[in-house]
């Protein structure tokens, strides 16, 4: 629900969420009011990279701005990513990127996604086994992604991170712009500080 008001207060329409049964029979469970933006999508899927194309199937053509929901990160520094990423594909139309990924500098987390950034902010490798930088859990897309959906399951692709190496091995260009404040939930801890954090940040305390 945070991160459905997240993505609406960076100026999305629309919001769409792809939870499992268990995790849709919870929230009728619970006494929750969601948000009126939010569409849940109730689906099975069998691994991250079928959750993205379920979003695809439903995205009419353009772009979309999409997170992870253990990505979390203030309300300003979203929307600054949404600003950030639409002015980079206005500079490089003629490349035309297929995506604009959300990177931060590594902190140890536990199964991070790394990627090797170039001086102009163009992604060269995504999986390395080490690096400096990894994926933030926020994107900008083009759903020209999904023109690939066909070939990643021909390759028996199972997972977003390789779904992505794919798109720039495949010949797409993918973009990165740095953020500064996100933490990706994988612990307990992490919610600790990640409620720490927004407490700064959003609410001055």
């Amino acid at each position: 629900m945070r991160q459905a008001r997240c993505l609406a207060a960076a100026g999305a329409r629309e919001v769409l969420a792809v939870v499992n049964s268990e995790t849709a029979a919870a929230i009728a469970r619970a006494p929750l009011i969601l948000p009126d933006s939010l569409k849940l999508v109730v689906r099975d899927t069998a691994n991250s990279m079928e959750t993205l194309f379920e979003i695809g199937s439903r995205m009419p053509a353009g772009w979309f701005l999409a997170t992870t929901v253990d990505a979390v990160l203030p309300i300003a520094e979203l929307a600054g990513f949404a600003v950030l990423a639409q002015e980079r594909i206005a500079r490089v139309a003629q490349r035309g990127p297929g995506a604009v990924l959300g990177v931060v500098r590594w902190r140890g987390d536990e199964r991070p996604l790394f990627v090797d950034v170039s001086r102009t902010g163009v992604i060269e490798q995504v999986g390395a086994e080490t690096g400096e930088m990894v994926t933030a859990g926020i994107y900008f897309f083009s759903t020209r992604i999904f023109s690939y959906q066909a070939r990643a399951r021909q390759e028996r692709l199972g997972a977003l991170r390789q779904f992505l190496a794919g798109l720039l091995r495949w010949g797409v260009s993918l973009e990165a712009i740095e953020v500064q404040n996100v933490i990706d939930i994988d612990e307990a801890a992490d919610l600790k500080a990640a409620e720490r954090m927004l407490q700064r940040f959003e609410t001055g305390r």
